[in-house]
Formats: C-alpha cells, sequence, structure tokens
C-alpha cells in the first residue's frame, strides 16, 4: 500500500528522534519546516505536494528565495535547508524517490555573531543573586553554579541525575547532542552549592542515583521552561534582555576559560562541540587574547 504524503513525514520525523537521536526541540523544527515547504509545494504546483519525486533543484530554490521574501534571516533559511536535505537523504533511503534534489543547493552562509557572556568581574554579583534562605533560591544558586562551572546546555542540565555526579573526582557524565555521552569536570564552588540544595531537599549524595538532580515545583524533573525562567530572573540585571539565557552562561564559560589561556581544542571537548568552528565564536570575543597566545606559544610569534 503506498504511503499518504503525511505518513513519510511522520516516520521522517520518527527516524531522526529514535534512531537519529534528535532532541524534540529540533523534531518540532524539522516538523514546522517540512509544514512550510508542503504549503508553498502546494502553492508552487497549484494542487497538493503528494509526489515527493516531482521536486527539483529549481523549486527548492525557489523556496528558499520565497523564505528570504518573508523576511526569515539567514540562519532559519539555512535551517530550512538542513531539514530538507536530511528529509530528502532518507526518501532516497527509503526507496520513495531515486534521486535527492538537495544535493547541489548551497547552504546559505550565516554570520555569527559574537556571543554574550558576562563579565568575570560581574560573576559573584551573579552567584549571590538567588535567596539561598529558601529552597527554591538554593537550587537556583546550584543550577548557576553548576552552568557557570561546567558550560553544559540547558537541556543536559534538566537531564541531569544526582548519580550523573561522580563526587570523589569531581566529573560528571553528560548526555548530549545526539545521544554522545561525554565527560565534565565541576569545581567545588557547584558542587557545594548542589550540596546545600540537596540537603534542604531532605536527599544528600547518598539519595537514590536515578533521582532527577533539580526538582521544578513538585517532585518530578524540572522543566526547561522553569530554568530558562528562572535564570533569565537572574541574568537580565546584569546583561540585559537579549543575554538573559541558559546560553549565555555557557558563552560565558566558554570565553572565561579561553580568557585564561585554555586550549581551544580543550574548550571544544568540554563544550561538546562536534566541530571546531563552533568553538572558534570565542575567538572573536577577544581577538587581543588570542593575539597573546600566539606570541607566547609559537616560536616565531614575537
Amino acid at each position: 500500500m503506498t504511503k499518504t504524503r503525511q505518513t513519510i513525514i511522520d516516520d521522517f520525523l520518527a527516524y531522526i528522534q529514535f534512531e537519529r537521536g534528535y532532541s524534540n526541540h529540533t523534531v518540532i523544527a524539522y516538523k514546522n519546516d517540512l509544514k512550510q515547504f508542503m504549503n508553498f509545494g502546494g502553492q508552487y504546483f497549484s494542487k497538493q505536494l503528494d509526489d515527493y519525486s516531482v521536486v527539483d533543484r529549481k523549486m527548492i530554490r525557489h523556496f528558499l528565495g520565497h523564505e528570504y521574501e518573508q523576511g526569515r534571516s539567514a540562519k532559519t533559511v539555512s535551517r530550512r535547508l538542513a531539514t530538507l536535505k536530511s528529509f530528502f537523504k532518507y526518501l532516497v533511503q527509503a526507496e520513495v524517490v531515486t534521486d535527492n534534489p538537495t544535493i547541489h543547493v548551497k547552504t546559505p552562509k550565516v554570520p555569527k555573531n559574537i556571543p554574550t557572556f558576562v563579565q568575570e568581574s560581574w560573576i559573584d554579583t551573579l552567584m549571590s543573586s538567588p535567596d539561598t534562605a529558601t529552597r527554591i533560591g538554593l537550587r537556583d544558586k546550584a543550577i548557576l553554579e553548576l552552568f557557570y562551572a561546567t558550560g553544559i546546555r540547558l537541556s543536559e542540565l534538566v537531564a541531569l541525575n544526582i548519580g550523573s555526579l561522580e563526587l570523589q573526582t569531581n566529573l560528571m557524565k553528560v548526555q548530549g547532542k545526539g545521544g554522545k555521552e561525554r565527560i565534565v569536570p565541576f569545581g567545588n564552588k557547584a558542587k557545594y552549592a548542589i550540596e546545600q540544595y540537596l540537603n534542604e531537599r531532605g536527599q544528600g549524595w547518598t539519595a537514590n542515583q536515578d533521582e532527577p538532580l533539580f526538582f521544578g515545583r513538585s517532585e518530578n524533573r524540572i522543566s526547561v521552561r522553569t530554568v530558562a525562567r528562572r535564570m533569565a530572573q537572574y541574568l537580565k540585571p546584569i546583561v540585559g534582555r537579549d543575554g538573559a539565557s541558559p546560553h549565555t552562561l555557557r558563552h560565558t564559560f566558554g570565553t572565561h576559560l579561553l580568557d585564561n589561556d585554555a586550549d581551544i581544542r580543550a574548550i571544544q571537548e568540554l563544550l561538546g562541540h562536534s566541530s571546531i568552528s563552533s568553538t572558534q565564536i570565542y575567538t572573536k570575543v577577544n581577538p587581543k587574547k588570542i593575539k597573546e597566545i600566539y606570541k607566547t606559544a609559537h616560536p616565531h610569534g614575537s
């Protein structure tokens, strides 16, 4: 029996989520991208796009041009194309189509903005922001310290269990993008803050190792939305509205490591970047520092 276009899309979304390990956030974004593409296809062909084999390179380029005309950013258009490349690669593998029309469509160049970060002189102010006389305040302090100590992503922090942290070695197991696991060290300030929070919660490090490290209102795993909202509350007075997100703490981690002469490959490993190009954004934050490192490390640098 021939599958409907929606069934094929549903199968693709299930494939990237359960076999490729894509996050829920990414799956939702891909689903929306495909919806936009299918809507455009209906206009382009003057009928519903049911046969994927009629899609060619020209039609995809028209779609990308249409997205620009709608005011989409280069970053959004680039992601739309990435979705289509992944989708049509899947269609070829699933033998729905014989040719992949996206192969020769170039990805738009996306300008990389210099990331917002917290100046080192403001870190103590940030860490003292939560009201540690309350359980929520102790939790938020622990979250702030752990974000700054490790540079982990928001989704990675939310997924942590008590057993993810090894006290004897100050090392933490983190499940990154695509289900890739990495080991990240953390400092004693983060350890102490987490310990204070767990004690207030009535649990210590020896509690059930599968318990979530951070709770929300009820004794359930804290949500991504709650962490984002709470971190914004503390960051906004320091970096402004645009930088008031957990990702700013990740950028702060990377920037401060580079400022203190950490090797960029080590920073890449700690952040879980698959490509060094993602880590190199921090060299734009402090080009003077990069020049100093070069002069010190290269035999003919000075």
